[in-house]
């Protein structure tokens, strides 16, 4: 298979044994984790914040959709790698030849803009100062370092977004007890139940951005696979593990998959591994997402609600932590910049392991069959990184723009991927474990959902530029 010329069309897949699930959820406990992980920043500490200062708690209920969206569009990724233990992008690529660098490029254009970097600098510099330009390079520097020195990528991950949702479920605790009002929480659930669609306030890319992001979004709901394979679910377990090419143990092995027989044993099997999959997901990432979203909403909302100065942008978050600090004492507000400053950072952290763990895991199956992923994965984070810092030096600094950017992006994505996922699993995988109608029927509401919104910004952005 080395001998493969780049670009020629994938071998079939093999056949192969579908190991037996674990006993229990627990052990197979950290996907979620990590996309909830990643997923916790420009949503959860930004854009629903800010919109919750600026109008109120009216739009969570677009987070509730967009995570349940996210959870129906995740499962049928991680269907695909259960059965197969190749990544969606390796299966877009047997529908079509470039798909999955398609929607490489595409994740590379979401996150070429640092947003996630220079929005955890500017709480950084909040706390001690100092120029956020240059804290921002020096986290991209040292995400470079942590992620093309750690022997098993994954772990390293893996253990950061764990140690990021404590720090975040510690803040939300304190948070509920000193710092949101006792009549706020009575309150809550009717201004909840009055949903609105503040595009006139705020603009629809900004509301675009915010759906998109909450929870995952774009690339990162792609890279469930990657995830769940080198934490070895399913046929996953007989793939490789992406390791420091410095520290590490790097080989050079197929990208392709296997297929099970769906003999009875391996059915059971099949139908457990599914029931554990989408438990660990709702558990976690579901889970995890909403309440962050909800509960940082509601501090911004009882800290900022009715500023008549408030500005618009991610200084809104210095005008927070001051007043936190004045209602609840400077240790809270303090607390507050620093679990957000850490949060960004880790997920920045994830942005980038993600987007060029897609870039490697397609350039190395479909065009360069015989290069070392691990090697490939080392050079595209270093070009994330660099690329980074240029956008940063040219002045683009605004956070919030460039996740706006980003979200906008990620949206449009979400509008392919979720079509070609209705393809792909009712065409290459086995009857027995296709998806069900409402599934099917799920994905067709996400391709619908994302591309009408997405139209609707494009026209809207245009109006805006022609001064309409």
């Amino acid at each position: 298979m080395s001998g493969r010329v780049a670009g020629e069309r994938l071998p079939e897949l093999g056949t192969a044994e579908l190991p037996p699930p674990p006993r229990s959820v627990w052990p197979i406990i950290g996907p979620g984790v990590v996309a909830a992980g990643v997923g916790l920043a420009s949503g959860e500490f930004i854009l629903y914040p800010y919109i919750a200062s600026q109008v109120g708690l009216a739009f969570i209920w677009a987070a509730a959709v967009g995570l349940a969206t996210q959870f129906f569009i995740n499962m049928e990724i991680e269907r695909y790698t259960l059965a197969t233990g190749e990544t969606v992008l390796t299966g877009f690529s047997r529908l079509g030849r470039h798909w999955g660098l398609v929607f490489v490029l595409l994740a590379f254009a979401a996150n070429l803009w640092p947003g996630w970097a220079t929005s955890a600098a500017t709480l950084v510099n909040y706390l001690v100062g100092g120029s956020a330009r240059w804290i921002a390079v020096g986290m991209l520097l040292v995400i470079g370092f942590i992620l093309t020195f750690s022997p098993v990528v994954y772990r390293s991950l893996e253990r950061a977004q764990f140690l990021k949702v404590f720090a975040v479920g510690l803040l939300v605790i304190v948070a509920a007890v000193v710092a949101v009002p006792t009549d706020l929480w009575v309150q809550a659930p009717a201004l909840i139940a009055q949903p609105d669609i503040p595009a006139g306030e705020l603009g629809w890319a900004l509301l675009l951005g915010a759906l998109a992001y909450a929870g995952a979004g774009g690339g990162q709901n792609l890279c469930q696979s990657n995830w769940i394979r080198d934490k070895g679910f399913g046929m996953g377990a007989h793939a490789p593990r992406i390791v420091s090419p410095i520290t590490g143990e790097p080989v050079a092995a197929p990208g392709t998959g296997w297929r099970f027989e769906p003999d009875a044993e391996a059915l059971e099997r099949w139908r457990r591994w599914w029931r554990f999959a989408n438990l660990e997901q709702l558990l976690t990432f579901v889970a995890i997402s909403f309440v962050t979203i909800l509960f940082t909403s509601l501090l911004a909302y009882a800290t900022l609600s009715g500023r008549p100065d408030l500005p618009r942008d991610i200084s809104f978050l210095a005008v927070e932590g001051e007043a936190l600090s004045e209602s609840v004492g400077a240790w809270f507000g303090r607390l507050f910049w620093a679990v957000g400053a850490f949060s960004l950072f880790a997920a920045s952290l994830g942005i980038v392991d993600y987007t060029s763990r897609l870039a490697a895991d397609v350039l190395r199956t479909s065009y360069f069959p015989s290069r070392n992923e691990s090697v490939i994965y080392a050079w595209l984070v270093w070009a994330i990184v660099l690329v980074g810092i240029a956008v940063i030096a040219s002045g683009l600094t605004q956070p919030l723009v460039l996740l706006v950017i980003a979200g906008c992006v990620a949206a449009f994505m979400m509008v392919f991927y979720s079509a070609l996922l209705i393809v792909l699993n009712r065409r290459l995988l086995a009857p027995e474990i296709r998806p069900a109608a409402y599934r099917v029927a799920a994905l067709w509401w996400a391709t619908a959902l994302f591309g009408i919104l997405s139209a609707i910004t494009v026209i809207d952005q245009a109006r805006r530029l022609l001064g309409g």
